[in-house]
């Protein structure tokens, strides 16, 4: 068979570039070995968030009576909560598959590597060599792993192992405290579920800055969530029914089940990269250019296996990038404005670049914070948990990041990044009427502070 473009992986970079190079006219195929849709769909993204939207209402619930509303009792059971997970998968997977169809894209089950940089050889269901000018690599991630530590899906588990269980553990381990196991505490935690947190950096979600771990760490300990941080697992004990976890200061931590959370790795097992002479990393991941080029020409890669920005939307941009560069457009990958969310409670975006961030980059630049609890519709919903920040330099009032703890944070942050992306000023913010009342003015507030003028805040001295 031969193709213009050939993607290896219908994950959310790999399915979206190919309806894309679909749409630019050209030939394609993509070659997956399980389900189109990938980690995102069917073991990260959707049924994290999906199992995360149940626990939105037994938290409210919870304190129903705040709210002047007597609930007198009320269970869950997490077997169904899981079946409802299954079932959204599943409707988004044969959504996925029938837009693959309506596109006219070949879908090739099995697994592929390279022959040659235009050869790839499909080996499963449908057993094949392809031909094809170009290939695009959108072949993700996967967990990583520690030695210690063998996942094996009872008593051990990885984030993929751990979302298949139909019934809670009372004690659970989270080894790693960055986004992921961040956000499957909160989701325990909200089950009932007595959770501990063994990090070894300094914070919760280090990596996201001093005042947004300080947040997080406030909200969970509220939570009563055991936070052990700046300590190594040493060792792992485990039985038929518990895990033992021996820690570098010399304590121990005991539970029923652990959950390996320390990062992702790129999964390039078995592509056969040497074939084609493709560059890696020291780290193993696929070096690209802006245009998602690689060492190869006509080979492309794009998502977690190039390391640039593991998130599912930078998968899909970059491919589109890449379908585009194919089809001859003028394109190129700007990384300025991809915002991430950690959907935590409170839920935690970003945008751009952080105060420290700008100033290494040599901006004279300043940031304003305004609290939700000065906001009336966060005082109407009970949501007074958190604030928003926005970035920006000091003499052209350009912004130039935006962060924001807080409920719905993950939608509120779409201002912002269309705020960077076009390159707009706090005035742009300040003097756009926002509707009230609601969270969104939260970034008015801020931007009018940042110009000197708060309006719901006392002036600064």
């Amino acid at each position: 068979m031969k193709y213009d473009i050939t993607f290896i992986g219908g994950g959310p970079g790999g399915y979206v570039a190919a309806i894309k190079a679909s749409l630019e006219g050209l030939k394609v195929a993509l070659v997956e070995k399980k389900k189109v849709g990938g980690t995102c769909l069917h073991a990260g993204c959707i049924p994290t968030k999906t199992l995360l939207s149940g626990t939105d209402i037994i938290r409210t619930l919870k304190i129903a009576k705040d709210f002047g509303i007597n609930v007198s009792d009320f269970s869950f059971d997490y077997s169904k909560m899981k079946l409802r997970k299954d079932a959204v998968v599943e409707t988004l997977w044969k959504g996925v598959t029938g837009l693959l169809k309506a596109h006219k894209v070949d879908v090739y089950h099995g697994h592929g590597s390279f022959v040659s940089p235009t050869q790839i050889k499909v080996l499963g269901t449908d057993t094949t060599l392809i031909e094809t000018k170009n290939v695009v690599i959108a072949t993700g991630s996967v967990a990583a792993s520690i030695p210690i530590c063998g996942v094996d899906g009872k008593i051990i588990h990885d984030s993929t192992t751990i979302l298949q269980m139909t019934a809670l553990p009372k004690k659970l381990i989270i080894l790693g405290a960055g986004y992921i196991g961040c956000e499957f505490a909160s989701l325990f935690s909200e089950l009932n579920v007595n959770v501990s947190m063994v990090e070894f950096l300094p914070g919760i979600v280090w990596t996201q800055g001093k005042s947004i771990s300080k947040m997080l760490t406030d909200a969970f300990l509220k939570k009563k969530i055991e936070l052990l941080c700046n300590v190594k697992a040493q060792e792992c004990k485990t039985t038929e029914s518990s895990v033992e976890l021996s820690l570098s200061n010399g304590s121990k931590v005991h539970g029923d089940m652990l959950l390996v959370s320390v990062g992702r790795k790129p999964y390039t097992k078995d592509l056969n990269l040497n074939a084609a002479g493709i560059a890696t990393d020291e780290h193993g991941f696929i070096t690209v250019d802006n245009k998602m080029r690689t060492s190869v020409p006509g080979v492309f890669a794009i998502g977690d296996v190039t390391g640039l920005s593991m998130l599912a939307h930078t998968a899909s941009h970059q491919g589109i990038i890449a379908a585009e560069v194919v089809a001859g457009k003028n394109v190129t990958m700007q990384y300025d404005s991809i915002p991430a969310v950690i959907f935590t409670h409170p839920e935690i975006a970003t945008v751009g670049l952080s105060l420290a961030q700008a100033k290494e980059k040599g901006f004279q630049a300043d940031s304003a914070i305004f609290p939700l609890t000065a906001l009336g519709k966060a005082r109407a919903a009970n949501d007074t948990e958190g604030q928003v920040e926005i970035i920006s330099e000091r003499t052209t009032g350009r912004i130039l990041g935006a962060f924001m703890v807080g409920h719905d944070a993950g939608n509120l942050i779409a201002e912002m990044t269309l705020a960077i992306s076009n390159e707009l000023t706090l005035e742009c913010i300040s003097e756009t009427i926002h509707a009230h009342p609601t969270l969104s003015e939260a970034w008015m507030e801020a931007a009018q502070i940042a110009q000197g003028h708060p309006i719901h805040l006392p002036p600064r001295r």
